[in-house]
């Protein structure tokens, strides 16, 4: 038995197809095929059962894979161990951020990482959570920007920030010359919605609950749509469609700075007009996670610190 045989097993069973574990791999299918063939004959049993369509594992296979995922990170391990000796922060870091926070937070926070540690750089993957969750887990990245709440995976979590939610609205909307905006207020509205897999789309519905029935009907809900991303459906909004809530980083400059002219951005101030809530404002806790396993600590802290020395304008800082 090999490393090389439990890196194989391990990305048949993620790819759920021979030839894309190979390719993932970087070998030959029929390379990958004789080394799990030979593993098997060696176990005594199936790890895979193949038929014509599908790749499935079988029950004890899932246990073996699982095993050789713990095997393949302890053996990783043992290669930082061996790193951190001369410098914890030598060599990529593998950073996997989910879809509404990357663009408002990666273009500040890589310039920090590139002043503060340019002998680590950012490997960076956008991703849903649950995505981004597996991702960890398999050892595909490091560690990630989330937003709670997310489901117990046994990571350790270092919050970063509490980001408060606006309301989007037409600038041409009656909404728009209030200064701030209530849940009721927002029940009569057309919510535009991000699609089924952001988390940000749960976070709107804790907020209004009532847009999850996606009734025509539904007493003071016309209807609801959705869209791909944040700015996408800032977009619908500037073009009158409905209106939205999006995450405080979000939020053009212009919009701070009382634009009110046409612009050039059908996103900013000039079409899209940001309110507050009134009273308290809902928010989301934005953490940074990486499996317990993950031995360069130092990078973690690193990473930490730079994300700390980003602007992050209206949020509230967590250590």
């Amino acid at each position: 038995m090999t490393l090389t045989e439990l890196k194989y097993i391990v990305a048949v069973a993620r790819e759920r197809h021979f030839g894309k574990a190979a390719e993932a791999c970087y070998v030959s299918q029929p390379t990958l095929s004789v080394a799990i063939k030979k593993l098997e004959e060696e176990l005594e049993l199936k790890i895979f059962e193949r038929n014509a369509t599908e790749i499935a594992v079988t029950p004890l296979g899932e246990e073996i894979v699982r095993q050789a995922q713990t095997v393949l990170e302890q053996a990783a391990a043992i290669k930082e161990i061996a790193k951190r000796g001369k410098d914890p922060l030598a060599g990529p870091l593998r950073l996997g951020v989910i879809y509404t926070i990357g663009p408002y937070l990666l273009p500040d926070l890589v310039r920090h990482v590139i002043d503060r540690t340019p002998q680590m750089p950012l490997m960076l993957q956008e991703n849903f959570t649950v995505k981004l969750l597996e991702q960890l887990r398999l050892g595909e990245i490091d560690c990630a920007i989330l937003a709670e709440p997310f489901p117990d995976t046994n990571l350790a979590i270092a919050p970063l920030y509490d980001e408060p939610f606006l309301a989007a609205v037409p600038h041409t909307h009656p909404l728009a010359k209030q200064a701030h905006i209530t849940n009721e207020e927002l029940k009569r509205e057309t919510m535009l919605l991000l699609g089924t897999g952001h988390c940000f789309r749960d976070h709107v519905l804790e907020v209004c609950p009532e847009f999850a029935r996606f009734s025509n009907d539904a007493e003071g809900i016309r209807k609801s749509f959705e869209g791909s991303s944040l700015e996408t459906i800032k977009h619908m909004v500037a073009a009158g469609m409905g209106v939205t809530l999006v995450p405080r980083l979000s939020v053009p400059s212009s919009a701070l700075d009382g634009a009110t002219a046409p612009g050039q951005d059908f996103g900013d101030s000039s079409y899209v007009r940001y309110l507050p809530f009134q009273g308290e404002a809902p928010t989301r806790r934005v953490v940074l996670a990486w499996r317990r396993s993950f031995t360069r600590y130092e990078a973690i802290a690193e990473l930490r610190n730079a994300i700390y020395a980003c602007e992050l304008p209206g949020v509230k800082r967590l250590s």
